[in-house]
């Protein structure tokens, strides 16, 4: 199993939106790292959500359900989606602050490549940033 952080834009779909439709397929991802990123996505491999507008926040988990695919926003090839399921809400929202402030996460591309919106996270990585959220 793999684990990886996404980002959104909470004003176009934010996690209560994930949390009430349960799945979603996650497009419109135009950077090639990033997309290069949900095509090593694998069913079963557990997904960060950090919405990236202030407060910029983990606010819980999901898990890939179908591997990449063909990106339906747009008629080129180039481009592919995944979807996520809803697993978990965090019962504390990890911030970006509480991530910068632990120097084991020192790292992880969030802080690394603040841009890059589809990014892998190790085991410990992913642990340490769960285990803020409970």
């Amino acid at each position: 199993m793999a684990y990886w952080l996404v980002k959104t834009d909470p004003d176009s779909y934010s996690w209560d939106n994930l949390v009430k439709d349960k799945k979603v397929v996650w497009d419109g991802v135009r950077n090639y790292q990033a997309r290069n990123n949900l095509m090593k996505m694998l069913i079963g491999d557990e997904v960060l959500v950090y919405e990236s507008q202030s407060p910029k926040i983990v606010t819980g988990i999901t898990t890939v359900t179908k591997e990449y695919f063909p990106d339906p926003t747009t008629e080129d090839n180039a481009w592919v989606a995944v979807e996520l399921k809803f697993k978990k809400s965090f019962k504390k929202h990890v911030s970006l602050e509480d991530i910068k402030s632990l120097p084991e996460l020192g790292n992880i591309a969030l802080i690394r490549q603040s841009r890059l919106s589809v990014m892998p996270l190790t085991a410990d990585e992913f642990e340490i940033i769960c285990s803020m959220g409970k």
